[in-house]
């Protein structure tokens, strides 16, 4: 690992109460609990704003994927503005932006306005995310200590709020109406705010960045290949492959990635250093983050669609449904360190990933006729698998950076994950966009046995580089 200045090291760090830090984990918790609970909350609500909205699956695609782009597309520049600002000013204007994009979407009059409120959010969700993980790095500078908090970050986002999710959506619709699953975010909104303001200390910027300039050139044209991408595999269902625009936006994502890779190699300060690359924990970490939110978060959506259409299930007994995968995230991510400690990172990264391959393996005989009790098994292995996964190759980056990179290092694997969900909700969507069962559940066996064979490669690239 390069040597860490002094300079990148927060003077704060040394007169850090014990309270003071759990203060500022909890709040780095509350931050990441409200990104990841507006993935989860929101696919159960997508019938019910099919029905508000009269929209289709493109519709419903965009709800989601509006979201999941922009946070993707702005994580590595989030990162990278935490590291040149200090990670508690921009924590704290991610949990601004996101409490009023709430606010917005609950208020939202059509698809359009939710949409680009959706967005909004996606902006608050990239500026919280990586730099709740440098303020857990900045207060825990020790790595065993910092292993423990990251542990709880992952049980309070990947596990809590994506666990309370479906279930708190499903009970906010029937009882209320779709809005109340954006506007329950307030309250922890306003709350986090406050905590980070009070408890969390400022950051001493690093030396390294001091005067260096901004990637703007490097961010737009990453926007513009995420976006052409996304634009391109989410109307495919609607317009098909051949259409203009599809074809159009294919051409935008080749020319604009490769644009970015250039421009990244010859800036004097890239937004996505080429130099992380080189380390192939790093590496490693973020295609595997990549490959199991495609599968997960596709699943996800996929499945939502399954017990509200094909199983007819109301919006409270679909939230329900998902508990087998969603409620074991919390004591799973908790286990995983003390775990890694005991059998190795390696190891158990490998374990986790084939148990989420079998998990959806065993999914494949499900169908409109089947009972729900044989799904339970394999969505709890599937939800065992991920979860033990996510906090090990989280650490496993946040060792392999300097400080100084904490922000970047976490931005980009998260940005990886991000980048995942969206491809994996265009694909399925693609997949099962018939209105027949029939074509539908052809679809969703599809989807099922794609996310098992990526799982299986993410096992092969954790044997090999996960440390």
């Amino acid at each position: 690992m390069p040597t860490i200045s002094s300079a990148t090291t927060p003077p704060a760090q040394a007169t850090t109460s014990v309270l003071q830090q759990r203060y500022v984990q909890f709040a780095a918790c509350l931050g990441f609990a409200l990104v990841l609970l507006d993935v989860s909350v929101v696919n159960v609500a997508l019938d019910s704003l099919s029905t508000a909205f009269h929209s289709g699956m493109t519709g419903l695609q965009w709800v989601v994927n509006a979201y999941a782009l922009v946070f993707a597309a702005l994580l590595l520049s989030a990162g990278s503005l935490g590291d040149r600002l200090g990670a508690k000013r921009v924590f704290m204007l991610g949990f601004s932006c996101f409490t009023v994009a709430s606010l917005l979407c609950g208020l939202a009059t059509g698809m359009p306005v939710l949409i680009a409120a959706r967005a909004l959010q996606g902006l608050g969700a990239a500026l919280l995310v990586p730099n709740s993980l440098a303020l857990l790095q900045q207060v825990f500078p020790d790595s065993a200590q910092r292993s423990r908090a990251v542990g709880w970050w992952g049980a309070a986002g990947g596990g809590a709020a994506l666990a309370a999710g479906p279930v708190l959506g499903g009970l906010l619709v029937t009882w209320t109406s779709w809005r109340g699953i954006f506007l329950v975010n307030l309250p922890v909104g306003l709350l986090g705010l406050w905590l980070t303001y009070r408890h969390a200390p400022l950051s001493t910027l690093s030396s390294a960045l001091k005067g260096r300039s901004f990637d703007i050139a490097g961010q737009i044209t990453a926007i513009a290949a995420l976006g052409g991408l996304t634009f391109a595999l989410t109307e495919a269902s609607r317009q098909g492959w051949s259409a203009a625009p599809v074809i159009a936006c294919l051409a935008i994502f080749a020319a604009c990635a490769a644009l970015f890779i250039r421009i990244e190699r010859q800036s004097a300060a890239p937004m996505l250093p080429p130099s992380l690359f080189q380390n192939s924990t790093v590496s490693a970490s973020a295609v595997i983050g990549l490959l199991i939110n495609f599968a997960f978060y596709g699943m996800v959506f996929i499945l939502s669609l399954f017990f509200s259409r094909i199983r007819h299930f109301d919006a409270q007994q679909t939230g329900f449904s998902f508990l087998p995968m969603m409620g074991v995230l919390v004591l799973t991510n908790l286990l995983a360190g003390p775990l890694s400690n005991r059998i190795g990172a390696r190891q158990l990264t490998v374990a986790g990933l084939m148990l989420g391959a079998l998990g959806y393996l065993l999914l494949l005989p499900a169908n409109s006729s089947s009972p729900y009790a044989l799904m339970i098994v394999p969505m709890l292995l599937s939800g065992v698998g991920i979860s033990l996964t996510i906090p090990l190759i989280t650490n496993a980056t946040l060792s392999s950076v300097a400080r100084s990179q904490a922000g970047i290092g976490s931005g980009l694997l998260n940005s990886a994950r991000q980048v995942g969900g969206v491809l994996g909700v265009a694909v399925f969507g693609f997949l099962a966009q018939g209105e027949d069962s029939v074509q539908f559940m052809w679809g969703m066996h599809c989807a099922m046995a794609l996310s098992a064979v990526l799982l299986a490669l993410g096992a092969v690239l954790g044997h090999r580089y996960i440390k």
